[in-house]
């Protein structure tokens, strides 16, 4: 009988998971897919806008990174990874507009001189003095970065130079998000005795390296989406799957027709709070773990604009924390054309709301979001263009939190598991692209370690 194998969830980290099965256990094992969204690919989802492709779930990986570059070459698409055309962004704070501070790992500056005109003279005297001050670091802690970098540093390097970071790529802030997940070469500069923050920031910058920083996928990930799919030779079931049970020969899942899905193994590939219902009685120790890992919801207001907008030549905009007055409702505006190159005769804008602990995202409607994206847009570049083409898309619990001692939350996750289970996705080594490749690689790689699947 050939091998059968169930991936619970068709986003990267499950297509992923799939693919690598196909590798693994070779032509004759069955691979099922089961998600009952519209259509494959989870929070990678490419839109046609302005009559051109966009991506409006994530729309970058980190191409210093090697799994994605790989994973495109393996496939055979190589040639489709692109990279930025090398324009910067800008920081929104105190109602202007800064440019981002180089040198700067995550935001944490490696000394004054780049806060230069984005935090005030106290705290440029402040961040000058950190060496002098003792610094008091016990090896393997994790504070939230929010606390270190205010201790060291101040508050205002926190809000407009952290936060904006943090808040493009958890959807949180400095203080939801641990050191050891946001900046772990730091956190290592730390533990290996570095006398301050600022040592440890210069130790912990990785060195020049020529090319871009980041890289995306031409035509958008749908894409490399429909490669996986293609070369996983996958069977899509488009159900949503109730629980997990283990039986003699392996696990059978029970969807929510009533139907049972007997496999050798199963990959849950499924967000952090879809986890603990789906195991909770056979891996206790897992679903409490997942139920303490918090999330986030973000929107993405894509616009295409005329050509021509007169639009500054950046890659887009990261909004500081400390506006009282909330002049801004968008957390991040990228200028797609800018950073990626025009296409058409149209300005490529995405605008992204939602942060941890508000319910922007899910309350706002439509029409709520497509206005404040204009009011935003004439707010930090005053502009006031009417959109040739639009689209809202919403990502519903979908930003995983890294708070501190994530690390711990995942070691048990993976350790409450029964051999016939590996977890894949966004929650546990990383939010991003190559961090759920790398995710869904390790899952696979457990179970072929256990003997569940070759």
């Amino acid at each position: 009988m050939s091998a059968r194998f169930c991936v619970v969830g068709g986003g990267i980290s499950g297509l992923v998971a799939a693919y690598r099965l196909r590798v693994t256990a070779g032509p004759d094992a069955e691979i099922t897919v089961l998600d009952p969204a519209d259509r494959l690919g989870g929070v990678l989802r490419t839109e046609r806008v302005g009559g051109q492709w966009l991506d409006v779930g994530a729309e970058a990986f980190v191409a210093r990174r090697p799994e994605v570059p790989a994973l495109l070459a393996e496939l055979g698409l190589g040639g489709r990874q692109i990279g930025t055309t090398g324009a910067r962004p800008l920081i929104y704070s105190q109602s202007r507009l800064h440019p981002m501070p180089q040198h700067t790992l995550q935001g944490i500056p490696s000394g004054a001189v780049t806060m230069a005109g984005l935090v005030d003279d106290a705290t440029i005297a402040r961040i000058t003095d950190e060496p002098m001050r003792p610094l008091r670091w016990r090896p393997g802690a994790d504070p939230s970065v929010g606390d270190l970098v205010a201790d060291r540093f101040g508050e205002q390097v926190v809000a407009r130079s952290v936060d904006p970071l943090l808040g493009g790529v958890y959807a949180g802030s400095a203080a939801s998000i641990g050191l050891r997940a946001a900046a772990p070469t730091l956190a290592a500069a730390l533990d290996c005795g570095a006398r301050n923050l600022t040592e440890a920031v210069r130790d912990a910058l990785p060195p020049p390296a020529p090319g871009s920083v980041f890289g995306a996928v031409d035509g958008g990930y749908t894409v490399l989406l429909d490669a996986l799919r293609r070369q996983a030779g996958l069977h899509w079931a488009q159900v949503a799957v109730q629980r997990v049970d283990r039986t003699g020969r392996g696990v059978e899942l029970l969807d929510d027709e009533g139907n049972r899905w007997p496999a050798d193994a199963v990959v849950l590939a499924v967000p952090a709070p879809r986890l603990p219902g789906l195991v909770e009685h056979i891996a206790p120790r897992t679903a409490a773990a997942a139920r303490r890992i918090a999330v986030a919801s973000a929107a993405v207001v894509a616009l295409a604009l005329p050509g021509g907008t007169p639009l500054p030549q950046q890659s887009g905009v990261l909004v500081a924390t400390d506006d009282p007055q909330r002049r801004l409702r968008a957390k991040a505006i990228t200028l797609s054309s800018r950073k990626w190159g025009q296409r058409g005769n149209v300005e490529l804008v995405r605008l992204s709301y939602g942060r941890f602990g508000d319910d922007l995202a899910r309350s706002a409607g439509d029409e709520d979001l497509l206005s404040w994206a204009a009011a935003d847009l004439a707010t930090v570049f005053g502009i006031d263009a009417e959109p040739v083409d639009s689209h809202v898309h919403r990502w519903i619990d979908a930003m995983p939190q890294y708070g501190p001692g994530h690390a711990d939350l995942v070691a048990d996750v993976r350790a409450g598991l029964p051999r016939e289970v590996a977890v894949a996705g966004g929650y546990l080594d990383g939010i991003g692209v190559p961090a759920c490749v790398a995710s869904a690689t390790r899952a696979v790689a457990a179970l072929a370690t256990a003997g569940v699947a070759r």
